[in-house]
């Protein structure tokens, strides 16, 4: 019994993280009662893991501050900060630090450029792998899992008109070169307007175990500056890297 309510109360809390704001739709999601639903959510709320105000339910501080914990857990955002700061003001671009988490991108750290329109991401953000910038720098190992992220990717609510059109026999021609290449980039598959180079991190058994990318809108990413990022972008991830005891044979 005890197993059953603690896994309501967190596909409650998932709820409201996916946008419920009042009972009738945590209700309506999750499956539950809405006398259960109602009590879960009271509990949550006397706990801090939800809030409530004029718009509705959201998710509370106590989930912000385990949030916080777990970010800080993870040595990957500790160590890749300091180089990420660096890049940050050597290419004056958003600069952004992501890992696979749940088979989709999940941003751990983002450090918005000085110049061009703000982007959609941030940090917690997740996007699908196949489309954006750092989710095919963490594919870059795997050709045999392409095809088929791709095609899972293809019902992704997020995805922009043009990155529903793409092919897939295109997308795993354009991946080999970037396996080759030891980096990624994104003309706009994920975001109109939006364009990046993105690269891999690797930890000491040598497994990609992050990605960083430089960001900017069309005006200041043309092809031939993003070609130019490539080895920039890719030293700063070596450097990432090399902290996290990465060593190139």
């Amino acid at each position: 019994m005890g197993t059953q309510t603690l896994a309501r109360g967190l596909s409650v809390i998932q709820a409201v993280a996916d946008g419920a704001q009042d009972l009738r739709a945590v209700a309506d999601r999750t499956g539950v009662g809405r006398s259960t639903a109602h009590r879960l959510l009271q509990l949550l709320l006397q706990q801090g893991y939800l809030r409530l105000d004029t718009k509705g339910y959201s998710l509370g501080p106590a989930l912000i501050d385990l949030g916080f914990k777990a970010l800080h857990g993870n040595p990957l955002p500790v160590v890749a900060r300091p180089v990420l700061e660096e890049l940050s003001a050597q290419v004056s671009d958003t600069v952004h630090l992501a890992v696979e988490d749940g088979g989709s991108v999940l941003y751990l750290d983002k450090l918005p450029g000085s110049r061009g329109a703000e982007m959609r991401s941030r940090i917690g953000y997740r996007m699908p792998l196949s489309r954006a910038g750092v989710g095919k720098a963490l594919l870059l190992d795997a050709p045999d899992r392409w095809r088929s992220t791709f095609d899972a990717d293809a019902e992704h609510p997020q995805l922009s008109p043009a990155a529903k059109d793409a092919d897939v026999d295109e997308f795993c021609t354009r991946m080999g070169g970037f396996a080759r290449a030891g980096a990624a980039m994104d003309m706009e598959d994920n975001e109109p307007g939006i364009r990046c180079v993105a690269a891999p991190v690797r930890d000491v058994s040598g497994a990609i175990v992050g990605a960083i990318s430089v960001s900017a809108t069309r005006p200041y990413m043309p092809v031939a500056r993003m070609r130019g990022l490539v080895p920039v972008v890719i030293r700063a991830a070596g450097r990432i890297s090399a902290a996290l005891g990465y060593r190139e044979a």
